[in-house]
């Protein structure tokens, strides 16, 4: 593609490539923040807009071009240095076409999550510790823009009629978005990045997580088929503990994972089949929730059903599942302990379902067999707190009995001592 300015003609760079391959290890380290460098950035990208508005659909590698080309082109450039003009390109790359000063920790790997507290108040995580970045926004109309752009690419409306929106992005990644009026301090954005780790059970064990006897207890009991809920809090590690145990799955088993986001990566299984739900469409309408979807996944002759979260209605769903000739699921749950997590089940089974409480107990009591709970210490680290296996109900209320129990920094097989 050659795009015609109104100066010059737009073409190939080699310069370019190593512009888009430049990447700054350290994201709270910033570009030449002059003023000058600044309002160089902002000239270049209004003009680039301004000249690109028939063009706005080309791809990536060809909008680098254009960026090279323009800063080769600009007498004011030609005076910044190699490095600053890479810096430069990069710059206006990430402004106009990703996250713009939050780009570069979406590029680093060992970042998990990004979280945007206003203009001049940004954190995120990496190794499981929280740090505030020295990165600052212009202003809280600027980052709106920012955050606006970013998800109207996505064709995702987020404005004061819609200031809260949910995307996800091709990497799995998860963004959440709240604008004014419903942030009085300014725009919120957070970006949970999928990370893609799926430590085995092998490294589990070395990193403390789990001792050698809890694993075998919990790989038993995949492959027997029991029925296991994962809990903890957000960023617990759910979702990768239950990746971890889904190898365990027999591999001629026919398995349908149903998630919000797809986040799950089976490995070894031939016969898998992945439902992901779906958001409303910019009209409000076209929503598919995850009820629905267990409800699909039984018309696919499934063998066993893993759910990457259940919040809400659809346990009821759930729990019919696996009283109908469907053992063995792998479910996820956000709770503090293994008791809590039952009840907080109950009251969601509840909510989606007609049954008396009473039977809402007996169904939880006979579909779920074993409870595992997550936490995060302060440090970071995650362990498993407790192993629980389901004990018989007593005056409807449910029980968790413990299994194995984390004393200190070591988890211990659980011994009851009869009153």
């Amino acid at each position: 593609m050659k795009l015609k300015f109104r100066d010059h003609a737009v073409k190939s760079s080699d310069y370019m490539t190593q512009a888009a391959s430049s990447r700054d290890a350290n994201v709270d380290s910033p570009n030449s923040s002059s003023l000058d460098i600044d309002a160089l950035r902002q000239r270049l990208s209004l003009y680039i807009l301004q000249e690109m508005h028939e063009d706005n659909e080309i791809s990536d590698d060809a909008f680098r071009e254009v960026i090279a080309d323009v800063i080769a082109n600009d007498e004011y450039s030609k005076s910044l240095t190699l490095s600053e003009k890479r810096d430069l390109a990069a710059s206006i790359f990430n402004k106009m076409r990703r996250l713009d000063i939050l780009q570069p920790m979406m590029d680093d790997p060992g970042i998990t999550e990004i979280m945007v507290n206003g203009a001049n108040c940004i954190f995120f995580e990496k190794s499981g510790r929280l740090y505030q970045s020295s990165l600052r926004f212009k202003d809280a109309e600027y980052l709106e823009s920012v955050i606006t752009s970013f998800f109207s690419r996505a064709n995702r409306p987020l404005n004061e009629s819609s200031p809260i929106a949910d995307l996800r992005l091709p990497d799995g990644s998860r963004a959440n978005a709240v604008l004014p009026p419903v942030a009085p301090d300014g725009p919120i954005f957070t970006i949970r990045k999928f990370t893609g780790v799926r430590p085995d059970m092998e490294t589990l064990i070395r990193q403390g997580f789990i001792n050698r006897e809890a694993s075998d207890y919990l790989s038993s009991a995949v492959i027997s088929k029991k029925t296991i809920f994962i809990c903890g809090g957000t960023g617990s590690g759910k979702t990768t503990f239950l990746n971890t145990l889904s190898s365990f799955i027999p591999k001629h088993e026919r398995v349908v994972t149903i998630e919000d986001s797809a986040e799950l990566r089976l490995q070894g299984i031939d016969n898998l089949v992945r439902l992901e739900a779906r958001l409303p469409g910019p009209d409000g309408h076209g929503s598919i929730d995850i009820g629905k979807l267990i409800r699909t996944a039984l018309r696919m002759r499934p063998d066993r059903i893993i759910v990457g979260e259940v919040r809400g209605e659809e346990a009821a769903e759930m729990l019919h599942a696996l009283h109908t000739g469907h053992p063995g699921s792998l479910c996820t749950g956000h709770a503090n302990s293994c008791t809590e997590m039952l009840n907080r089940l109950a009251t969601m089974v509840m909510a989606g379902s007609s049954l008396p409480f009473d039977a809402v107990i007996r169904q939880i009591e006979m579909g779920i067999d074993i409870l595992v709970h997550i936490r995060r210490n302060s440090d970071g680290k995650r362990v498993i707190n407790e192993i629980c296996r389901m004990g018989p109900s007593s005056n409807d209320r449910l029980i968790a009995l413990p299994v194995f129990i984390r004393k200190e920094q070591n988890l211990e097989k659980h011994v009851a001592i009869n009153s």
